[in-house]
């Protein structure tokens, strides 16, 4: 009995070890197709680079969007790993340098900029996949830093959708450099009721950039 649990167990370890590599497989695919294609991409295209029949992507995700959601999720939080660099996430400081790191990301991380470049052309895709999680740590954040106001939640929002706008400035049309995004994530912080003054200061200060 004891044999045959073990056994079993070890069939159950080896079945979750695969099932997580098919799936890490599929969602490494469905970035570079992301990054080739965009949002338009059909399952077959994603099926063909993954080099496995549309049949298998549906034994792991139950839709095209859902696959297409966890990969941006996954290379977004990439980007955000590389940007805090092991650092505090507690800190409104640190976010809003995170937040400018990101406009600089396309020699460290160029296939998640090529990932922005396709995907911000539907913003609302890249909040529901992503950001929903990342705004809500700022909104906490924001809180702790005082910034408790009754409206925050949906000052946040506003802010999110800003920052998306900065985004599509240097990934999509490429008409707003890292160092003019600064100048405007300093102007849409102050939708958090944050003084102007304040806003220009916590988004011009120096920045070190993590190693690619």
């Amino acid at each position: 009995m004891v044999v045959a649990e073990k056994a079993e167990r070890d069939h159950g370890g080896r079945q979750a070890a695969y099932t997580a590599r098919n799936r890490a497989t599929l969602i490494l695919a469905a970035q570079e197709v992301l990054a080739d294609i965009g949002l338009d991409a059909t399952i077959e295209q994603l099926a063909a680079h993954a080099q496995v029949s549309p049949r298998t992507i549906y034994n792991y995700f139950e839709t095209k969007d859902a696959l297409l959601s966890l990969a941006f999720e996954q290379i977004w939080q990439d980007g955000l790993d590389w940007a805090y660099d092991g650092q505090p996430r507690e800190s409104f400081q640190a976010m809003i340098d995170v937040a400018r790191k990101l406009f600089r990301i396309s020699l460290a991380r160029p296939l998640l900029a090529k990932v922005l470049k396709n995907t911000l052309t539907n913003p609302s895709f890249a909040i529901a996949s992503a950001w929903n999680e990342s705004f809500a740590a700022f909104d906490l954040v924001a809180k702790a830093e005082g910034l408790d106001s009754p409206e925050i939640e949906k000052r946040v929002y506003l802010f999110a959708h800003c920052y998306t706008g900065i985004l599509q400035g240097i990934f999509v049309t490429g008409q707003v450099s890292p160092e003019e995004a600064d100048v405007l994530l300093g102007m849409s912080l102050t939708i958090l009721d944050l003084p102007r003054a304040q806003a220009e200061t916590l988004t011009s200060g120096p920045l070190v950039l993590p190693a690619g």
